[in-house]
């Protein structure tokens, strides 16, 4: 596995050399810590701050390769992970404010759409990683994610928990909502929900990961931040689709960005195919009362 680390000296930048030293060990991960000095003046307190944050890597038995770039964050970093391959970019995140669309620094949010590599937002004082809480839309484009996460978990010892959660339907709808809080029901029904959230617990549950399959009804963000919060969950997964044409870049939908937004944890923001039509009487029921799931 190779991780790439995103830092400026800063103490964002600490945050995210705190969340990607949990992964590093249990991972051997090979590392890249990778500084940008937007100005020529800024390079050498820069390195002098990549030193120091990776003696609290090498803590965790890692040995970083230190890179130091000139430029405009955002390009070197696509530069850096244009030129080689990660598994994971761990980037830090500011707080601006509490209101509007985005509530982070906007290059946190650019760095995720533009970027390859599935990004883990560092936000909190994480300390541990032993409960992820994944919010899948029980599609198929989230596949990827979910067996990202599996190998994450797998490697640091964590749980995952699988949330899917709908939209209040109409009373007329009842047995919908029954079969769905029935979760053996569910996981043995033929529903497309079905299946797909019982293939994602066994792909989990393959790699030794113990998994749990939680469906909630009620607004998306609400029922994401009370499962995480009952759950004691330690990170967030949540994911973004590639959009169509030429150029290559990633759809963030309002769910992923409210949950960056509002996050007092991790979130690790994975990649998935594009989005299928769901066909059939049930993927009409699906599309009717599914909230976007970003």
């Amino acid at each position: 596995m190779k991780i790439l680390i995103c830092s400026d000296g800063t103490s964002p930048a600490d945050s995210a050399i705190r969340i990607g030293g949990l992964l590093i060990g249990p991972t051997h991960a090979k590392t890249t810590l990778l500084g940008i000095a937007e100005n020529p003046q800024d390079e050498r307190p820069l390195r002098d701050a990549l030193e120091a944050q990776a003696r609290s890597l090498r803590a965790h038995g890692v040995a970083p390769e230190i890179v130091v770039r000139e430029g405009e964050p955002i390009r070197q970093i696509l530069i850096q992970t244009s030129k080689k391959t990660y598994d994971v970019v761990v980037i830090g995140a500011r707080r601006k404010g509490a209101t509007g669309l985005y509530w982070r620094s906007e290059k946190t949010y650019e760095v995720i759409k533009l970027i390859p590599p599935p990004v883990l937002v560092a936000i909190g004082e994480c300390t541990t990683l032993k409960k992820f809480l994944v919010c899948t839309g029980g599609k198929e484009f989230i596949e990827e994610a979910v067996q990202l996460t599996g190998k994450l978990a797998a490697a640091v010892g964590a749980s995952v928990t699988l949330l899917h959660v709908m939209a209040e339907p109409p009373a007329i709808y009842a047995d919908l909502v029954q079969m769905e809080e029935d979760i053996d029901r569910l996981l043995e029904s033929k529903s497309e929900l079905g299946v797909n959230l019982r293939r994602q617990r066994e792909s989990l549950e393959r790699l030794g990961v113990p998994t749990e399959v939680h469906v909630r009804h009620g607004i998306v963000l609400d029922q994401v931040f009370a499962e995480a919060r009952e759950g004691d969950h330690d990170l967030i997964v949540t994911g973004s689709s590639q959009a169509r044409g030429l150029l290559r870049h990633y759809i963030m939908g309002d769910l992923t960005r409210s949950i960056l937004n509002h996050a007092n944890c991790p979130v690790l923001v994975a990649r998935g195919g594009r989005a299928a039509g769901a066909g059939g009487f049930w993927g009409f029921l699906s599309r009717l009362f599914r909230t976007r799931q970003g």
